[in-house]
């Protein structure tokens, strides 16, 4: 039993190590700037180490995460064809009834995990600095559950910091990346999907995206450490002010619109004439529907508009004013 007990240890041990190397590795890559594969080495990466710590820790705490069959009253255990054994892979994990973590860190881990699956077998493009703030909470969730589950001596904080930047980000700048005209028609899909069916509260929760807001600072007290970034409370009277002064960067979940709602908004703006079938035949005209454009999104079978294709509307009628204006 004894000997067992070792045994259980060494191998729980070695995971913790091969985990943390893992996430290490994957942060590093990310914040080289002569790399240009960061998401897809990040999304791989974080993926082994996030599966390496849960394994150590179902190990440490008896569960088994080997696949199996029952066969009468003994297992029958599932192997590779060279007779490795089959290990639960993320998904797996985060789905057993003895998983660890919260929701809000596994929504975060099942966003990775889709979105790996995504871009698996093809290139992307420009999506690191999308999707940053999804990176960064699946870094500092993991940098939080090593140590609660292990101990604090498992930390990777001391081994990492923040990235410099060479240029400030202007408010055209960040106009240019939010657009991502060459997004790959299914990650754009993907994002959408994935994003419309949780709730305000999971979305703004920062264990699913780590949201950070940068505001230049003009004043220092002299003799003083000046730090590049500082943090705020987000309860506080600064970050009160920052965030109402400053909305035009806070990132908020989309407007979702039905038909009808569109053809009743456009009607109330002057445009009586303009009916269902109208919207229904320039919506189709447009394929709008088609994932990439960014429109729209589909959730549970029922689509909904965004707030971009209410302004093509509004630009269509207001082009054919002599056609929809005037009475019934």
């Amino acid at each position: 039993m004894e000997k067992r007990t070792r045994r259980v240890g060494s191998i729980r041990n070695e995971l913790i190590h091969k985990s943390r190397e893992a996430a290490l590795a994957a942060v590093q890559i990310f914040n080289n700037p002569n790399i240009t594969f960061k998401s897809e080495s990040y999304l791989v990466l974080m993926n082994i180490s996030w599966t390496y710590l849960m394994h150590a820790y179902y190990r440490g705490k008896g569960v088994e995460y080997r696949y199996y069959k029952e066969v009468g009253k003994s297992r029958r255990y599932d192997k590779t064809k060279h007779g490795a054994y089959k290990y639960w892979e993320l998904e797996r994990c985060l789905s057993d009834k003895n998983s660890p973590i919260d929701n809000n860190a596994s929504n975060n881990l099942r966003f990775l995990i889709g979105l790996r699956h995504e871009i698996e077998h093809q290139m992307t493009t420009r999506i690191d600095d999308l999707l940053s703030a999804r990176f960064q909470a699946c870094a500092i969730n993991y940098n939080q559950y090593i140590k609660k589950l292990f101990s604090d001596e498992h930390s990777i904080e001391k081994h990492l910091s923040f990235s410099l930047q060479f240029s400030s980000i202007s408010i055209e700048q960040k106009e240019m990346l939010e657009e991502q005209a060459d997004l790959p028609a299914n990650i754009k899909g993907y994002i959408q999907k994935f994003d419309s069916v949780l709730s305000d509260k999971e979305f703004d929760n920062p264990s699913y995206s780590y949201r950070v807001l940068f505001v230049q600072k003009t004043a220092n007290k002299r003799g003083q450490a000046d730090k590049v970034i500082e943090f705020v409370k987000a309860d506080s009277e600064l970050a009160e002010k920052v965030n109402k002064d400053y909305v035009y960067l806070k990132e908020t979940e989309k407007n979702k619109y039905l038909p009808s709602k569109i053809v009743e908004i456009i009607q109330k703006e002057g445009y009586s004439k303009f009916k269902m079938h109208h919207h229904t035949t320039l919506w189709q005209s447009k394929k709008a529907k088609e994932s990439h454009k960014g429109f729209g999104v589909e959730v549970a079978n029922t689509w909904y508009w965004y707030e971009s294709w209410l302004n093509k509307v509004r630009k269509h009628c207001k082009d054919n004013a002599s056609k929809y204006k005037g009475g019934s």
